[in-house]
């Protein structure tokens, strides 16, 4: 039988702390203090989410160490040429720097048509719904139309977990002293959980799942383990769950 509310709960206060943040991309987001900074920083670093932590960080600084004190100003302003001398021999393991490049160029235009990622999700996003999943899909294909570059931008027709849009949307929804929810008017309760190695083979363990696979089916029925625990807050667990695997601890403490 899974551990009780009581449990997670006092992992969550010995945890979710800002000093256990490190090492991890969402210490790029709180680099910034706009909100418009704030999304285009934790997009780009969400999408890279894939690998070596160290080896994130340090793709992550290569994109947004250019972009200055405003992302999102560097964005608008940019022009294909900028994007090219400035990305076009970036890498990350798989991501190329022309993937960099389309991933880039298609921020610029949903921030120039939409305003902000946050109003292009509000505009899509399902209401009376458990969750967001359709919300993504429709989402990914609003701000990356007809794109689905094989390592940054995730195709809706393949159904996955999304792990890295969902961290994504965890860090803009979410708001406490580790996750700083800049984002409005998107409500918490519908957070999938973001699936990675870590969380499956933790939730394996307590046995809230017994899935095998990291599909959106896995990702939605752990989700709803801990939708009966905190219903306006799903994924509230996931940072300090997941703290013991990223920080190469052997576990999480018992309590």
């Amino acid at each position: 039988m899974p551990p009780a509310r009581k449990y997670f709960e006092a992992l969550y206060s010995l945890r979710n702390r800002p000093e256990f943040i490190h090492p991890d991309p969402l210490e790029f987001v709180w680099r910034y203090k706009k909100p418009g900074d704030m999304e285009i920083a934790g997009i780009i670093a969400a999408s890279l989410a894939y690998g070596n932590v160290k080896q994130i960080l340090k793709s992550v600084e290569k994109v947004l160490g250019p972009m200055g004190r405003s992302p999102r100003a560097f964005l608008i302003a940019a022009s294909r040429k900028d994007l090219e001398r400035l990305y076009g021999g970036f890498k990350h393991r798989f991501t190329t720097g022309r993937e960099m490049i389309v991933f880039l160029l298609a921020l610029k235009a949903a921030l120039k048509k939409y305003g902000s990622l946050n109003k292009a999700f509000v505009a899509v996003m399902s209401r009376g719904t458990p969750n967001y999943e359709e919300t993504i899909y429709r989402f990914v294909g609003l701000v990356f139309p007809g794109l689905c570059t094989p390592t940054l931008i995730p195709c809706p027709a393949h159904k996955s977990s999304f792990k890295r849009l969902n961290l994504f949307l965890r860090w803009m929804v979410r708001r406490d002293s580790v996750d700083p929810g800049p984002w409005k008017g998107v409500p918490a309760s519908g957070l999938i959980i973001p699936l990675d190695t870590h969380m499956h083979r933790v939730s394996r363990e307590m046995g809230v799942t017994r899935r095998k696979d990291t599909s959106m089916r896995t990702a939605a029925e752990i989700t709803a383990f801990f939708s009966k625990l905190e219903p306006s807050d799903p994924v509230k667990y996931d940072f300090c769950l997941t703290r013991a695997g990223i920080r190469k601890e052997k576990a999480p403490p018992t309590i």
